[in-house]
């Protein structure tokens, strides 16, 4: 089985189906904003935008598309790992409890570490971003709000990731402080736009192209 070749496949699938998807959303977005039928703004004196309702559900079905994206890719990077981890039939939890107790991407590192003696730090991609990447999954998957459509993080996800990319700072309410961290004046949001989600996708790309002939080299060695 050509584990690469299949992530490579799941991942071309993810970026279609949002471009796909995302088109109608855009597309009424644009014509609101241009005034175009049947967006046409009627007369009124209330100041408010016309269509304001109609522009903010496209806008957040968007980011909803976008997180769900971003689950899939997270669940493709996991699923990568467990693919190689039942071809080398040593089962990676049951060794590295401790490791996969402050979540997978640190027990897979471990796990590579030990058993195929790679070191995620040696490789090209920032590993903070991959972990924001199934930290981004978790909080659109487990959401705390019930009024809200979007996600917001937690104050333990911004002690972890004071910058996250997912958070759109230009929308935002918070102050630098000396050290370099942030103090949140209200907890973010999670934002997945487009190019957010290009990002992800090639910073993930870009991780396995470097890992996966260094893991063949390791199995085929052992």
């Amino acid at each position: 089985m050509d584990v690469h070749f299949f992530f490579r496949r799941r991942v071309a699938f993810i970026r279609q189906l949002y471009e796909s998807a995302a088109e109608p959303f855009i597309e009424r977005k644009r014509k609101i904003q241009a005034g175009e039928e049947p967006f046409e703004p009627p007369y009124s004196e209330d100041g408010e935008p016309p269509f304001l309702a109609e522009w903010s559900e496209a806008d957040e079905s968007l980011h909803v598309l976008g997180y769900t994206c971003v689950s899939m890719l997270a669940a493709a990077l996991h699923l990568y790992f467990r693919t190689w981890e039942n071809k080398c039939h040593v089962k990676a939890a049951k060794h590295f409890k401790s490791e996969f107790k402050n979540g997978w991407v640190a027990g897979y590192r471990a796990y590579s570490d030990q058993i195929f003696s790679i070191d995620f730090a040696d490789g090209p991609s920032d590993l903070k971003l991959i972990e924001e990447i199934v930290l981004a999954r978790n909080r659109a998957q487990h959401p705390d709000n019930l009024v809200m459509t979007l996600p917001t993080y937690t104050e333990g996800d911004m002690k972890k990731l004071p910058r996250a990319l997912f958070i759109d700072t230009g929308r935002e309410m918070y102050e630098d402080l000396e050290d370099g961290e942030r103090q949140w004046l209200m907890l973010p949001t999670l934002h997945v736009s487009s190019e957010k989600l290009s990002g992800a996708i090639s910073e993930v790309e870009r991780f396995v192209e470097w890992l996966n002939p260094k893991i063949e080299h390791a199995v085929c060695r052992r």
